[in-house]
Protein backbone atom coordinates (compact mmCIF):
# COMPACT_ATOMS: atom_id res chain seq x y z
CA UNK A 1 0.00 0.00 0.00
CA UNK A 2 1.22 3.75 -0.86
CA UNK A 3 1.27 5.04 2.48
CA UNK A 4 2.29 8.39 0.69
CA UNK A 5 -2.02 8.43 -0.04
CA UNK A 6 -2.93 7.56 3.65
CA UNK A 7 -0.85 11.04 4.62
CA UNK A 8 -1.68 12.84 2.22
CA UNK A 9 -5.16 12.49 3.05
CA UNK A 10 -4.54 12.95 6.66
CA UNK A 11 -2.68 16.26 5.55
CA UNK A 12 -6.00 17.59 3.13
CA UNK A 13 -8.33 16.45 6.02
CA UNK A 14 -6.72 18.01 9.02
CA UNK A 15 -5.83 21.43 7.05
CA UNK A 16 -9.20 21.75 5.58
CA UNK A 17 -11.04 21.27 8.93
CA UNK A 18 -8.28 24.18 10.39
CA UNK A 19 -9.15 26.47 7.99
CA UNK A 20 -13.23 25.90 8.91
CA UNK A 21 -13.18 25.70 12.27
CA UNK A 22 -12.13 29.54 13.46
CA UNK A 23 -15.24 30.28 10.10
CA UNK A 24 -17.59 28.28 11.83
CA UNK A 25 -17.25 29.43 14.82
CA UNK A 26 -17.13 33.32 13.94
CA UNK A 27 -20.33 32.34 11.97
CA UNK A 28 -21.96 30.75 14.65
CA UNK A 29 -21.68 33.27 17.16
CA UNK A 30 -23.04 35.84 14.69
CA UNK A 31 -25.78 33.95 13.78
CA UNK A 32 -26.55 32.46 17.11
CA UNK A 33 -25.57 34.93 19.97
CA UNK A 34 -25.20 38.15 18.01
CA UNK A 35 -28.38 37.77 15.67
CA UNK A 36 -27.24 40.22 12.97
CA UNK A 37 -29.82 40.62 10.54
CA UNK A 38 -29.59 38.79 7.56
CA UNK A 39 -28.37 35.71 9.82
CA UNK A 40 -31.12 33.04 7.80
CA UNK A 41 -29.20 33.92 4.93
CA UNK A 42 -25.68 33.38 6.23
CA UNK A 43 -27.37 30.18 7.07
CA UNK A 44 -28.41 29.15 3.90
CA UNK A 45 -25.15 30.49 1.67
CA UNK A 46 -22.95 28.28 4.88
CA UNK A 47 -25.27 25.18 4.71
CA UNK A 48 -25.40 25.33 0.27
CA UNK A 49 -22.60 23.02 -0.25
CA UNK A 50 -24.64 20.24 1.60
CA UNK A 51 -27.21 20.42 -0.87
CA UNK A 52 -25.14 21.16 -3.98
CA UNK A 53 -23.39 17.91 -5.68
CA UNK A 54 -19.95 18.33 -4.92
CA UNK A 55 -18.89 18.59 -8.19
CA UNK A 56 -20.59 21.55 -8.62
CA UNK A 57 -18.68 22.82 -5.79
CA UNK A 58 -15.20 21.62 -7.09
CA UNK A 59 -16.65 23.71 -10.26
CA UNK A 60 -16.98 27.07 -8.59
CA UNK A 61 -13.65 26.94 -6.88
CA UNK A 62 -12.25 26.04 -10.21
CA UNK A 63 -13.92 29.10 -11.69
CA UNK A 64 -12.53 31.29 -8.85
CA UNK A 65 -8.99 29.62 -8.64
CA UNK A 66 -8.09 29.03 -12.12
CA UNK A 67 -5.68 31.12 -14.02
CA UNK A 68 -8.53 32.98 -15.47
CA UNK A 69 -10.52 33.12 -11.71
CA UNK A 70 -10.31 36.50 -10.24
CA UNK A 71 -8.31 34.56 -6.95
CA UNK A 72 -6.45 32.81 -9.33
CA UNK A 73 -5.07 35.63 -10.89
CA UNK A 74 -4.22 37.57 -7.76
CA UNK A 75 -2.54 34.98 -6.36
CA UNK A 76 -0.52 34.46 -9.42
CA UNK A 77 0.32 38.29 -9.72
CA UNK A 78 1.33 38.96 -5.69
CA UNK A 79 2.87 35.67 -4.88
CA UNK A 80 3.51 34.23 -8.45
CA UNK A 81 1.93 30.94 -7.55
CA UNK A 82 -1.21 28.97 -9.14
CA UNK A 83 -2.85 26.22 -6.45
CA UNK A 84 -5.33 24.28 -8.97
CA UNK A 85 -3.96 21.08 -9.15
CA UNK A 86 -2.02 20.81 -5.70
CA UNK A 87 -2.64 19.50 -2.73
CA UNK A 88 -3.82 23.19 -0.96
CA UNK A 89 -6.74 22.63 -3.84
CA UNK A 90 -7.36 19.89 -2.53
CA UNK A 91 -7.42 20.68 0.76
CA UNK A 92 -10.02 23.92 -0.22
CA UNK A 93 -12.12 21.10 -1.86
CA UNK A 94 -12.51 19.00 1.62
CA UNK A 95 -12.88 22.70 3.31
CA UNK A 96 -16.11 23.63 1.09
CA UNK A 97 -17.69 20.35 1.14
CA UNK A 98 -17.21 19.72 5.10
CA UNK A 99 -17.72 22.97 6.51
CA UNK A 100 -21.46 23.05 6.66
CA UNK A 101 -21.43 19.98 9.23
CA UNK A 102 -18.83 21.97 11.39
CA UNK A 103 -20.78 25.03 11.09
CA UNK A 104 -24.29 23.24 12.30
CA UNK A 105 -22.56 21.12 14.50
CA UNK A 106 -21.07 24.47 15.86
CA UNK A 107 -24.14 26.51 15.64
CA UNK A 108 -26.02 23.62 17.49
CA UNK A 109 -23.57 23.55 20.65
CA UNK A 110 -23.27 27.52 21.11
CA UNK A 111 -27.22 27.53 20.94
CA UNK A 112 -26.41 25.29 24.30
CA UNK A 113 -24.91 27.55 26.27
CA UNK A 114 -27.15 29.11 28.58
CA UNK A 115 -27.86 32.71 27.49
CA UNK A 116 -28.27 33.89 31.79
CA UNK A 117 -24.21 33.05 32.27
CA UNK A 118 -23.21 35.32 29.57
CA UNK A 119 -25.78 37.96 30.75
CA UNK A 120 -24.09 37.69 34.20
CA UNK A 121 -20.70 38.21 32.49
CA UNK A 122 -21.40 41.24 30.46
CA UNK A 123 -23.25 42.92 33.60
CA UNK A 124 -20.18 42.70 35.08
CA UNK A 125 -18.42 44.25 32.09
CA UNK A 126 -16.95 41.70 30.18
CA UNK A 127 -17.04 42.65 26.25
CA UNK A 128 -18.73 40.32 23.38
CA UNK A 129 -15.18 38.98 22.65
CA UNK A 130 -14.21 38.14 26.29
CA UNK A 131 -17.34 36.52 26.88
CA UNK A 132 -17.55 34.66 23.97
CA UNK A 133 -13.64 33.06 25.08
CA UNK A 134 -14.44 32.66 28.77
CA UNK A 135 -17.80 31.77 28.63
CA UNK A 136 -19.25 30.49 25.26
CA UNK A 137 -16.51 28.24 23.98
CA UNK A 138 -15.64 26.69 27.01
CA UNK A 139 -19.54 25.52 27.51
CA UNK A 140 -19.90 24.75 24.27
CA UNK A 141 -16.15 22.96 23.30
CA UNK A 142 -17.41 19.58 23.68
CA UNK A 143 -20.16 20.02 21.08
CA UNK A 144 -17.50 22.37 18.78
CA UNK A 145 -14.71 18.81 18.95
CA UNK A 146 -17.66 16.59 18.21
CA UNK A 147 -18.24 18.87 15.36
CA UNK A 148 -14.93 19.02 14.39
CA UNK A 149 -14.64 15.49 14.17
CA UNK A 150 -17.74 15.01 11.57
CA UNK A 151 -16.48 17.31 9.53
CA UNK A 152 -12.92 15.77 9.39
CA UNK A 153 -14.87 12.83 8.48
CA UNK A 154 -16.41 14.27 5.75
CA UNK A 155 -13.07 15.64 4.36
CA UNK A 156 -11.23 12.22 4.73
CA UNK A 157 -13.72 11.35 2.33
CA UNK A 158 -14.37 13.82 -0.15
CA UNK A 159 -13.66 12.89 -4.07
CA UNK A 160 -16.33 15.01 -6.26
CA UNK A 161 -15.01 18.89 -5.55
CA UNK A 162 -11.21 17.38 -5.26
CA UNK A 163 -11.32 15.87 -8.46
CA UNK A 164 -12.34 18.77 -10.30
CA UNK A 165 -10.16 21.21 -8.98
CA UNK A 166 -7.69 19.12 -7.66
CA UNK A 167 -7.07 16.27 -10.15
CA UNK A 168 -5.70 12.88 -9.32
CA UNK A 169 -2.49 13.14 -9.88
CA UNK A 170 -0.60 10.71 -7.81
CA UNK A 171 2.10 11.65 -5.18
CA UNK A 172 0.14 15.47 -5.65
CA UNK A 173 -3.25 15.74 -5.03
CA UNK A 174 -4.52 11.73 -4.83
CA UNK A 175 -6.50 11.56 -1.58
CA UNK A 176 -7.65 8.02 -0.37
CA UNK A 177 -11.20 8.27 -2.32
CA UNK A 178 -9.28 8.83 -5.95
CA UNK A 179 -6.77 6.53 -5.32
CA UNK A 180 -9.51 3.97 -4.70
CA UNK A 181 -11.53 5.46 -7.57
CA UNK A 182 -8.42 4.47 -9.79
CA UNK A 183 -7.69 1.01 -8.75
CA UNK A 184 -11.13 0.37 -9.38
CA UNK A 185 -10.93 1.40 -12.71
CA UNK A 186 -7.80 -0.16 -13.34
CA UNK A 187 -9.43 -3.70 -12.05
CA UNK A 188 -6.62 -3.54 -9.25
CA UNK A 189 -9.11 -4.87 -6.54
CA UNK A 190 -6.67 -6.15 -3.84
CA UNK A 191 -5.54 -2.09 -3.61
CA UNK A 192 -8.78 -1.03 -3.23
CA UNK A 193 -10.23 -3.08 -0.71
CA UNK A 194 -6.92 -2.57 1.14
CA UNK A 195 -7.30 1.43 0.72
CA UNK A 196 -11.54 1.22 1.36
CA UNK A 197 -9.71 -0.91 4.24
CA UNK A 198 -7.74 2.00 5.50
CA UNK A 199 -10.55 4.49 4.47
CA UNK A 200 -12.78 2.97 7.05
CA UNK A 201 -10.95 2.04 9.74
CA UNK A 202 -9.88 6.16 10.10
CA UNK A 203 -13.73 7.11 9.68
CA UNK A 204 -14.87 4.79 12.38
CA UNK A 205 -12.33 5.71 14.58
CA UNK A 206 -12.88 9.32 14.51
CA UNK A 207 -16.93 9.03 14.65
CA UNK A 208 -16.46 6.34 17.45
CA UNK A 209 -14.86 9.91 19.24
CA UNK A 210 -17.06 11.86 17.79
CA UNK A 211 -20.37 9.77 19.36
CA UNK A 212 -18.43 9.67 22.55
CA UNK A 213 -18.50 13.67 22.49
CA UNK A 214 -21.79 14.12 21.71
CA UNK A 215 -22.91 11.54 24.59
CA UNK A 216 -20.40 13.46 27.65
CA UNK A 217 -22.21 16.46 26.26
CA UNK A 218 -25.75 15.06 26.65
CA UNK A 219 -25.18 13.66 29.60
CA UNK A 220 -23.13 17.06 31.18
CA UNK A 221 -19.94 15.03 31.86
Amino acid sequence: MNYTVVLLTLQVAAVATAINVPIAIGLSWLVVKRRVRGRFLIEVIASLPLALPPVVSGYFLLLMLGRDGPVGIALRETLGVDIVFTWVAAALAAAVVSFPLLFRAVMAATETVDERLELSARSLGAGPIRVALTITLPLAYRGILAGLLLGFVRALSEFGATVVVAGNIPGRTQTLPLAIFESVQLGEDADALTLVGVSMSLAVISLLVHNWLLERTRTGR
